[in-house]
C-alpha cells in the first residue's frame, strides 16, 4: 500500500473539510466546531418568518457541520495511524483493511465485514 500518495489525498480532504467548517461556524473554546448564522435578523425589521427560516438554517448548518467534524475527525485519526506505523488496521478486528476500501475511502477505520460495527 502506498501510504504516501494516500497521506496526500487525506491532507487534501483535510484542508477542504477545514475551509467548509470554517464557512459553517467556528471552532469553540474546547476545540469543537460551533455553527454560526449566516447572517443576523433581529430587532424591528424581524419579522417570525425571518425568526423562523434562520433557526431552520441555522439547525441544517449544525446538522452539516457535525457531519463534516465527524469526517475531519476520521481523516486526522487516519493521518495519526500513518505517521505511527498502524495505518490500515481494522479497529475491530486487527485485520488489514481491504486495498480496494481504504482506496474509496483513505480514513476507513474497520474492513468491510466490520463496517457497520463503529
Amino acid at each position: 500500500m502506498k501510504t504516501d500518495i494516500i497521506k496526500t489525498k487525506l491532507e487534501e480532504e483535510r484542508n477542504l473539510l477545514e475551509g467548509e467548517l470554517s464557512k459553517l461556524g467556528k471552532v469553540d473554546k474546547t476545540g469543537d466546531w460551533e455553527a454560526t448564522p449566516e447572517e443576523e435578523t433581529t430587532g424591528p425589521q424581524a419579522d417570525e418568518n425571518d425568526l423562523f427560516d434562520k433557526t431552520e438554517e441555522y439547525e441544517e448548518r449544525s446538522s452539516t457541520l457535525d457531519s463534516l467534524e465527524k469526517r475531519l475527525a476520521n481523516i486526522n485519526k487516519a493521518l495519526l495511524k500513518i505517521k505511527n506505523g498502524n495505518y490500515g488496521i481494522c479497529e475491530v478486528c486487527g485485520k488489514k483493511i481491504e486495498e480496494d476500501r481504504l482506496e474509496a475511502n483513505p480514513a476507513a477505520l474497520t474492513c468491510k465485514e466490520d463496517m457497520e460495527k463503529i
